[in-house]
Protein backbone atom coordinates (compact mmCIF):
# COMPACT_ATOMS: atom_id res chain seq x y z
CA UNK A 1 0.00 0.00 0.00
CA UNK A 2 2.75 2.34 0.82
CA UNK A 3 4.54 1.82 -2.46
CA UNK A 4 1.58 2.83 -4.67
CA UNK A 5 0.97 5.85 -2.48
CA UNK A 6 4.57 6.91 -2.82
CA UNK A 7 4.39 6.42 -6.56
CA UNK A 8 1.22 8.46 -6.80
CA UNK A 9 2.75 11.20 -4.67
CA UNK A 10 5.90 11.20 -6.78
CA UNK A 11 3.85 11.30 -9.96
CA UNK A 12 1.74 14.14 -8.62
CA UNK A 13 4.86 16.11 -7.72
CA UNK A 14 6.33 15.51 -11.17
CA UNK A 15 3.09 16.54 -12.88
CA UNK A 16 2.88 19.66 -10.71
CA UNK A 17 6.46 20.52 -11.54
CA UNK A 18 5.77 20.06 -15.24
CA UNK A 19 2.65 22.21 -14.97
CA UNK A 20 4.61 24.91 -13.13
CA UNK A 21 7.38 24.78 -15.72
CA UNK A 22 4.86 24.99 -18.55
CA UNK A 23 3.05 27.84 -16.81
CA UNK A 24 6.29 29.76 -16.29
CA UNK A 25 7.26 29.14 -19.92
CA UNK A 26 3.83 30.30 -21.09
CA UNK A 27 4.08 33.34 -18.85
CA UNK A 28 7.57 34.07 -20.19
CA UNK A 29 6.37 33.77 -23.79
CA UNK A 30 3.23 35.79 -23.15
CA UNK A 31 4.91 38.42 -20.97
CA UNK A 32 8.52 38.71 -22.20
CA UNK A 33 11.07 39.83 -19.66
CA UNK A 34 14.63 41.01 -19.88
CA UNK A 35 17.30 41.99 -17.40
CA UNK A 36 19.08 43.90 -20.14
CA UNK A 37 17.46 47.29 -19.65
CA UNK A 38 18.88 50.77 -19.33
CA UNK A 39 17.60 54.13 -18.11
CA UNK A 40 17.89 56.85 -20.75
CA UNK A 41 17.11 60.57 -20.98
CA UNK A 42 17.62 63.45 -23.36
CA UNK A 43 21.10 64.82 -22.76
CA UNK A 44 21.49 68.37 -24.05
CA UNK A 45 24.94 69.51 -25.07
CA UNK A 46 25.18 73.09 -23.87
CA UNK A 47 27.00 74.95 -26.63
CA UNK A 48 27.92 78.65 -26.44
CA UNK A 49 27.06 80.83 -29.43
CA UNK A 50 30.06 83.15 -28.96
CA UNK A 51 33.68 82.71 -27.91
CA UNK A 52 35.48 84.26 -24.95
CA UNK A 53 36.83 83.68 -21.44
CA UNK A 54 34.40 82.57 -18.74
CA UNK A 55 34.02 85.23 -16.05
CA UNK A 56 31.12 83.76 -14.05
CA UNK A 57 30.48 80.09 -13.23
CA UNK A 58 27.72 79.82 -10.60
CA UNK A 59 27.10 76.06 -11.02
CA UNK A 60 28.79 72.91 -9.73
CA UNK A 61 29.05 69.43 -11.16
CA UNK A 62 25.87 67.32 -10.75
CA UNK A 63 23.86 70.38 -9.66
CA UNK A 64 20.14 70.62 -10.32
CA UNK A 65 19.09 73.67 -12.35
CA UNK A 66 15.83 75.12 -13.59
CA UNK A 67 15.07 76.33 -17.09
CA UNK A 68 16.47 79.85 -17.45
CA UNK A 69 19.10 79.52 -14.70
CA UNK A 70 22.52 80.96 -15.54
CA UNK A 71 25.03 78.21 -16.29
CA UNK A 72 28.05 80.37 -17.10
CA UNK A 73 28.85 83.82 -18.45
CA UNK A 74 31.40 84.81 -21.08
CA UNK A 75 33.24 88.13 -20.77
CA UNK A 76 30.69 90.60 -22.22
CA UNK A 77 32.94 93.66 -22.63
CA UNK A 78 34.00 92.98 -26.21
CA UNK A 79 30.41 92.37 -27.26
CA UNK A 80 29.18 95.47 -25.42
CA UNK A 81 31.73 97.53 -27.37
CA UNK A 82 30.59 95.91 -30.63
CA UNK A 83 27.01 96.82 -29.77
CA UNK A 84 27.95 100.48 -29.19
CA UNK A 85 29.80 100.53 -32.49
CA UNK A 86 26.80 99.04 -34.32
CA UNK A 87 24.47 101.57 -32.71
CA UNK A 88 26.77 104.43 -33.73
CA UNK A 89 26.88 103.10 -37.28
CA UNK A 90 23.08 102.88 -37.25
CA UNK A 91 22.84 106.54 -36.19
CA UNK A 92 25.30 107.56 -38.93
CA UNK A 93 23.28 105.58 -41.48
CA UNK A 94 20.13 107.39 -40.35
CA UNK A 95 21.80 110.78 -40.77
CA UNK A 96 23.12 109.76 -44.18
CA UNK A 97 19.65 108.59 -45.16
CA UNK A 98 18.12 111.94 -44.19
CA UNK A 99 20.78 113.73 -46.24
CA UNK A 100 19.96 111.56 -49.24
CA UNK A 101 16.27 112.29 -48.77
CA UNK A 102 17.04 116.01 -48.88
CA UNK A 103 19.10 115.50 -52.04
CA UNK A 104 16.15 113.72 -53.65
CA UNK A 105 13.79 116.55 -52.69
CA UNK A 106 16.25 119.14 -54.03
CA UNK A 107 16.58 117.17 -57.27
CA UNK A 108 12.78 117.02 -57.58
CA UNK A 109 12.57 120.79 -57.10
CA UNK A 110 15.22 121.28 -59.80
CA UNK A 111 13.24 119.05 -62.16
CA UNK A 112 10.10 121.13 -61.58
CA UNK A 113 12.06 124.35 -62.14
CA UNK A 114 13.48 122.94 -65.38
CA UNK A 115 10.03 121.92 -66.54
CA UNK A 116 8.77 125.43 -65.81
CA UNK A 117 11.66 126.83 -67.85
CA UNK A 118 10.74 124.52 -70.75
CA UNK A 119 7.11 125.61 -70.56
CA UNK A 120 8.17 129.25 -70.47
CA UNK A 121 10.48 128.83 -73.48
CA UNK A 122 7.73 127.03 -75.43
CA UNK A 123 5.27 129.79 -74.53
CA UNK A 124 7.76 132.40 -75.73
CA UNK A 125 8.09 130.57 -79.05
CA UNK A 126 4.33 130.42 -79.42
CA UNK A 127 4.05 134.15 -78.76
CA UNK A 128 6.81 134.91 -81.23
CA UNK A 129 5.11 132.72 -83.85
CA UNK A 130 2.05 134.94 -83.50
CA UNK A 131 4.18 138.06 -83.67
CA UNK A 132 5.99 136.79 -86.78
CA UNK A 133 2.68 136.07 -88.50
CA UNK A 134 1.45 139.54 -87.59
CA UNK A 135 4.66 141.30 -88.67
CA UNK A 136 4.82 139.27 -91.86
CA UNK A 137 1.26 140.26 -92.74
CA UNK A 138 2.01 143.90 -92.00
CA UNK A 139 5.17 143.79 -94.10
CA UNK A 140 3.23 142.23 -96.99
CA UNK A 141 0.49 144.87 -96.66
CA UNK A 142 3.03 147.70 -96.70
CA UNK A 143 4.63 146.24 -99.83
CA UNK A 144 1.24 146.04 -101.54
CA UNK A 145 0.41 149.65 -100.60
CA UNK A 146 3.72 151.16 -101.75
CA UNK A 147 2.99 151.08 -105.57
CA UNK A 148 -0.31 152.74 -104.88
CA UNK A 149 1.41 155.56 -103.04
CA UNK A 150 -0.70 154.65 -100.01
CA UNK A 151 2.37 154.31 -97.76
CA UNK A 152 5.97 155.41 -97.60
CA UNK A 153 9.20 153.53 -98.26
CA UNK A 154 10.18 154.21 -94.70
CA UNK A 155 7.04 152.46 -93.42
CA UNK A 156 7.80 149.46 -95.61
CA UNK A 157 11.35 149.31 -94.29
CA UNK A 158 10.10 149.61 -90.70
CA UNK A 159 7.63 146.72 -91.23
CA UNK A 160 10.41 144.65 -92.80
CA UNK A 161 12.68 145.35 -89.82
CA UNK A 162 9.97 144.36 -87.36
CA UNK A 163 9.43 141.10 -89.23
CA UNK A 164 13.14 140.25 -89.31
CA UNK A 165 13.55 141.12 -85.65
CA UNK A 166 10.70 138.78 -84.67
CA UNK A 167 12.24 135.99 -86.77
CA UNK A 168 15.59 136.44 -85.01
CA UNK A 169 13.85 136.54 -81.64
CA UNK A 170 12.21 133.23 -82.45
CA UNK A 171 15.58 131.71 -83.22
CA UNK A 172 16.76 132.86 -79.81
CA UNK A 173 13.64 131.42 -78.19
CA UNK A 174 14.21 128.07 -79.93
CA UNK A 175 17.77 128.07 -78.63
CA UNK A 176 16.45 128.89 -75.17
CA UNK A 177 14.00 125.97 -75.41
CA UNK A 178 16.80 123.60 -76.36
CA UNK A 179 18.82 124.85 -73.41
CA UNK A 180 15.81 124.42 -71.10
CA UNK A 181 15.25 120.86 -72.38
CA UNK A 182 18.93 120.04 -71.77
CA UNK A 183 18.60 121.43 -68.25
CA UNK A 184 15.48 119.30 -67.71
CA UNK A 185 17.28 116.16 -68.88
CA UNK A 186 20.20 116.90 -66.57
CA UNK A 187 17.85 117.56 -63.65
CA UNK A 188 16.00 114.30 -64.30
CA UNK A 189 19.31 112.40 -64.44
CA UNK A 190 20.37 113.98 -61.14
CA UNK A 191 17.02 112.99 -59.62
CA UNK A 192 17.37 109.39 -60.83
CA UNK A 193 20.89 109.22 -59.37
CA UNK A 194 19.75 110.65 -56.05
CA UNK A 195 16.83 108.21 -55.89
CA UNK A 196 19.16 105.30 -56.72
CA UNK A 197 21.54 106.36 -53.94
CA UNK A 198 18.62 106.66 -51.53
CA UNK A 199 17.01 103.31 -52.38
CA UNK A 200 13.67 102.37 -50.84
CA UNK A 201 12.03 104.88 -48.56
CA UNK A 202 11.51 104.54 -44.82
CA UNK A 203 12.00 101.21 -43.01
CA UNK A 204 12.33 99.41 -46.34
CA UNK A 205 15.60 101.20 -47.09
CA UNK A 206 18.42 98.67 -47.54
CA UNK A 207 21.07 100.68 -45.67
CA UNK A 208 18.70 101.26 -42.74
CA UNK A 209 17.78 97.57 -42.61
CA UNK A 210 21.44 96.52 -42.80
CA UNK A 211 22.44 98.85 -39.98
CA UNK A 212 19.45 97.75 -37.88
CA UNK A 213 20.32 94.08 -38.48
CA UNK A 214 23.90 94.77 -37.37
CA UNK A 215 22.58 96.29 -34.14
CA UNK A 216 20.31 93.27 -33.57
CA UNK A 217 23.20 90.87 -34.20
CA UNK A 218 25.36 92.76 -31.72
CA UNK A 219 22.53 92.66 -29.17
CA UNK A 220 22.16 88.91 -29.64
CA UNK A 221 25.90 88.35 -29.29
CA UNK A 222 25.88 90.29 -26.04
CA UNK A 223 22.88 88.25 -24.88
CA UNK A 224 24.65 85.03 -25.87
CA UNK A 225 27.43 85.77 -23.37
CA UNK A 226 25.02 84.53 -20.69
CA UNK A 227 24.46 80.82 -21.28
CA UNK A 228 21.28 79.64 -19.55
CA UNK A 229 19.65 76.25 -19.03
CA UNK A 230 17.05 75.52 -21.73
CA UNK A 231 15.24 72.92 -19.56
CA UNK A 232 15.06 71.66 -16.01
CA UNK A 233 17.87 69.21 -15.50
CA UNK A 234 21.11 68.12 -13.92
CA UNK A 235 24.53 69.45 -14.84
CA UNK A 236 26.89 66.55 -15.37
CA UNK A 237 30.56 66.09 -16.20
CA UNK A 238 31.34 69.76 -15.63
CA UNK A 239 34.95 70.48 -16.58
CA UNK A 240 34.74 74.26 -17.02
CA UNK A 241 36.74 76.60 -14.86
CA UNK A 242 36.74 80.35 -14.35
CA UNK A 243 39.01 81.93 -16.94
CA UNK A 244 38.87 79.01 -19.36
CA UNK A 245 37.95 79.96 -22.90
CA UNK A 246 34.56 78.98 -24.27
CA UNK A 247 34.58 78.32 -28.01
CA UNK A 248 31.53 79.11 -30.13
CA UNK A 249 29.63 76.07 -31.40
CA UNK A 250 31.74 73.70 -29.29
CA UNK A 251 29.88 71.76 -26.51
CA UNK A 252 30.91 73.00 -23.08
CA UNK A 253 28.88 70.80 -20.70
CA UNK A 254 26.04 68.28 -20.59
CA UNK A 255 22.57 68.82 -19.13
CA UNK A 256 20.27 65.87 -18.43
CA UNK A 257 16.62 66.78 -19.04
CA UNK A 258 14.69 65.61 -15.96
CA UNK A 259 11.42 65.51 -17.88
CA UNK A 260 12.59 63.12 -20.58
CA UNK A 261 13.49 59.87 -18.80
CA UNK A 262 12.57 56.55 -20.39
CA UNK A 263 13.85 52.97 -20.26
CA UNK A 264 15.24 50.88 -23.08
CA UNK A 265 14.56 47.16 -22.70
CA UNK A 266 16.72 45.09 -25.03
CA UNK A 267 14.58 42.02 -25.79
CA UNK A 268 15.55 38.96 -27.77
CA UNK A 269 14.17 39.01 -31.28
CA UNK A 270 12.14 35.86 -30.61
CA UNK A 271 10.32 37.63 -27.76
CA UNK A 272 9.04 40.79 -29.46
CA UNK A 273 6.50 39.37 -31.90
CA UNK A 274 3.53 40.10 -29.62
CA UNK A 275 4.79 43.36 -28.10
CA UNK A 276 2.72 46.32 -29.22
CA UNK A 277 2.75 50.04 -28.62
CA UNK A 278 0.66 50.79 -25.53
CA UNK A 279 1.32 47.46 -23.74
CA UNK A 280 1.72 47.78 -20.00
CA UNK A 281 5.20 47.20 -18.61
CA UNK A 282 6.85 46.74 -15.23
CA UNK A 283 10.28 48.21 -14.64
CA UNK A 284 12.64 47.23 -11.83
CA UNK A 285 15.74 49.34 -11.33
CA UNK A 286 18.87 47.66 -9.99
CA UNK A 287 19.35 50.73 -7.80
CA UNK A 288 15.86 50.30 -6.26
CA UNK A 289 14.97 46.57 -6.56
CA UNK A 290 12.07 46.87 -4.13
CA UNK A 291 10.33 49.76 -5.87
CA UNK A 292 8.92 48.58 -9.23
CA UNK A 293 7.77 51.26 -11.66
CA UNK A 294 4.79 50.92 -13.96
CA UNK A 295 5.30 51.90 -17.57
CA UNK A 296 3.91 51.78 -21.09
CA UNK A 297 5.56 50.62 -24.30
CA UNK A 298 6.27 53.65 -26.50
CA UNK A 299 7.78 51.94 -29.51
CA UNK A 300 9.95 49.13 -30.84
CA UNK A 301 13.19 49.68 -32.68
CA UNK A 302 13.17 49.05 -36.42
CA UNK A 303 16.81 48.14 -36.77
CA UNK A 304 20.10 47.40 -35.04
CA UNK A 305 23.68 47.86 -36.19
CA UNK A 306 25.19 45.12 -38.32
CA UNK A 307 28.48 43.72 -37.07
CA UNK A 308 29.37 41.00 -39.54
CA UNK A 309 30.50 42.49 -42.81
CA UNK A 310 31.37 45.88 -41.34
CA UNK A 311 34.68 47.43 -42.36
CA UNK A 312 37.59 46.26 -40.24
CA UNK A 313 41.38 46.36 -40.37
CA UNK A 314 42.83 47.39 -43.74
CA UNK A 315 39.26 47.92 -45.04
CA UNK A 316 38.56 44.19 -44.93
CA UNK A 317 35.11 42.90 -43.82
CA UNK A 318 34.95 42.10 -40.11
CA UNK A 319 33.28 38.71 -39.60
CA UNK A 320 32.94 37.11 -36.16
CA UNK A 321 33.37 33.32 -35.88
CA UNK A 322 30.12 31.48 -35.07
CA UNK A 323 29.06 27.94 -34.27
CA UNK A 324 26.78 26.56 -36.93
CA UNK A 325 24.60 24.72 -34.38
CA UNK A 326 24.07 27.81 -32.24
CA UNK A 327 21.92 30.72 -33.41
CA UNK A 328 22.17 33.67 -31.03
CA UNK A 329 19.06 35.84 -30.90
CA UNK A 330 19.69 39.51 -31.58
CA UNK A 331 18.57 42.14 -29.10
CA UNK A 332 15.98 44.68 -30.23
CA UNK A 333 15.45 47.91 -28.24
CA UNK A 334 11.95 48.48 -26.85
CA UNK A 335 11.32 52.01 -25.57
CA UNK A 336 9.22 52.12 -22.40
CA UNK A 337 7.75 55.26 -20.85
CA UNK A 338 7.62 55.39 -17.06
CA UNK A 339 4.10 56.36 -16.05
CA UNK A 340 4.93 57.64 -12.58
CA UNK A 341 8.24 57.53 -10.75
CA UNK A 342 7.82 56.73 -7.02
CA UNK A 343 8.92 59.34 -4.54
CA UNK A 344 12.50 58.87 -3.47
CA UNK A 345 13.58 57.18 -6.69
CA UNK A 346 16.35 59.15 -8.42
CA UNK A 347 16.74 58.21 -12.07
CA UNK A 348 20.23 58.23 -13.55
CA UNK A 349 21.12 57.86 -17.20
CA UNK A 350 22.77 54.57 -18.04
CA UNK A 351 21.74 52.65 -14.91
CA UNK A 352 20.51 49.07 -15.24
CA UNK A 353 16.88 48.00 -15.25
CA UNK A 354 14.80 44.87 -15.75
CA UNK A 355 11.73 45.19 -17.95
CA UNK A 356 8.65 42.96 -18.15
CA UNK A 357 6.05 43.62 -20.86
CA UNK A 358 2.46 42.44 -20.44
CA UNK A 359 1.41 41.72 -24.01
CA UNK A 360 -2.19 42.09 -25.06
CA UNK A 361 -2.86 44.93 -22.61
CA UNK A 362 -3.07 47.65 -25.24
CA UNK A 363 -6.28 48.93 -26.80
CA UNK A 364 -4.76 50.22 -30.05
CA UNK A 365 -3.74 46.96 -31.62
CA UNK A 366 -1.11 48.86 -33.65
CA UNK A 367 2.23 47.12 -33.76
CA UNK A 368 5.38 49.23 -33.70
Amino acid sequence: MKTPQKQLLTAAIVVLAIVLVLFKYWDYVTNPWTRNGQVQAEVIQITPRVSGPIVNLPIMDNQSVKAGDLLFEIDPRTFAASLEQAQAQYDMTGDSYLGQVEQVEAAKAQVEASRAAVRQAQSAINQLDSTIEKNKAEYQRQQDMLPKKATSQKAVERAEANYEVSVEQRKGAVSGLAKALAGLNQAQASLAKAQANLGAAGDANASIRKARAAVRQAELNLEFTQVRAPVDGYVTNLNLRLGSNAVANQPALALVDVNSYWVYGFFKENSIANIQKGDQALITLMTYPDQPIEGTVDSLGWGIAQQDGSTGFELLPNVSPTFEWIRLAQRVPVRVHMDEVPEGVALRVGTTASVLVKTGTTDSGEKQ
